[in-house]
């Protein structure tokens, strides 16, 4: 049995796509501080041990992979770029609370450590905290190797890129370039029917409807562009502007993407989104801000399938 332990883990992709696979695997833990999301989680796997809001500071646990994506809100371009360094309090700087946690392990550490997270932490504003990190495994006994994935190539209509950094033991180096990679699925395969969606995604607000952009700029900064083949990046916040997309209606409107529409575009099974609508109900008649910003926060499931396929067929 496969034991893992995930740390900043939202609402679950690396244990929803072990699922997937068929995997028998226990979760040592699961450690995450917002608590709706925690709520989803549970209500996904609500047959297995439930979950409380918790920290990651102090934990001594022994998986066999351990997954963190840490948080990236101030690695990113859209949270400032305020950086991670150790001993501060942004919250990018947890990632060093995994490095922590492992170091406390003593002689006995994971086999496999997986991180991800924005495309930015190579920019050269964060590129020293990541060297640092590779530095600080490498130091562990770990062989580190990175990678910028896009949720393109791996059957998902959206433009998602993501760094992923995979660290083994005992000199294992983890090639990204046998990865499987799949087709990008038709997008039509994730929307709902205009007709079946309700009126209050469709865009009323003056100043979105000036931002919108009939052709794809392959921006986002300040446009609400039309989807065509594919969806931008799944924000938090699909409400706002910019946004992943928005769609058009047959009366010359147009709408945002539904919460399950962004469930759906992360590699979640409508199963798995009720499930979690169930813990969540949000308030009658209003969009779910919850779910949206669940999903935004998430790590796509199909990312976490060809990665584990790949390990532990090794």
């Amino acid at each position: 049995m496969l034991q893992i332990l995930e740390l900043f883990g939202g609402i679950g992709s690396p244990r929803i796509a072990l699922r997937n696979l068929g995997i028998d695997v226990k979760a040592i833990d699961y450690v995450e501080i917002d608590e709706k999301a925690v709520r989803s989680y549970n209500a996904m796997f609500k047959n297995e041990l439930k979950h409380k809001t918790q920290d990651v500071r102090g934990y001594n646990l022994k998986p066999d992979i351990l997954i963190h994506g840490s948080p990236c809100q101030d690695f990113s371009v859209a949270g400032k770029q305020k950086g991670a360094d150790e001993g501060s309090e942004t919250r990018s700087s947890l990632m060093w609370e995994t490095i922590n946690i492992i170091k406390q392990m003593g002689i006995w550490k994971p086999k496999v450590v997986i991180w991800e997270n924005v495309k930015n932490v190579l920019s050269k504003h964060m590129i020293k905290n990541f060297n640092k990190y590779l530095e600080e495994m490498q130091k562990m006994g770990y062989t580190n190797n990175f990678e910028v994935l896009n949720a393109k190539d791996f059957g998902l209509p959206q433009n998602r890129n993501r760094v992923f950094t995979i660290s083994c033991l005992d000199g294992t180096f983890f090639n990204f370039g046998t990865l499987e990679r799949k087709p990008m699925r038709n997008i039509k395969e994730f929307l709902q029917p205009n007709s079946e969606v309700d009126d209050r995604y469709t865009i009323k607000s003056p100043s979105m409807k000036s931002r919108i952009m009939k052709t794809d700029s392959n921006t986002f900064t300040g446009i609400l562009t039309i989807i065509d083949q594919y969806v931008e990046c799944i924000t938090t916040k699909q409400d706002r502007c910019p946004n992943s997309g928005i769609i058009p209606l047959d009366n010359g409107e147009y709408r945002l993407l539904t919460e399950l529409e962004c469930w759906r575009l992360q590699g979640y099974s409508d199963k798995d989104f009720y499930n979690a609508l169930e813990a969540n109900t949000g308030m009658e008649g209003k969009k779910n801000s919850a779910l949206y910003y669940q999903s935004g926060n998430s790590i796509p499931v199909p990312f976490f399938e060809s990665i584990f396929k790949q390990l532990l067929s090794a």
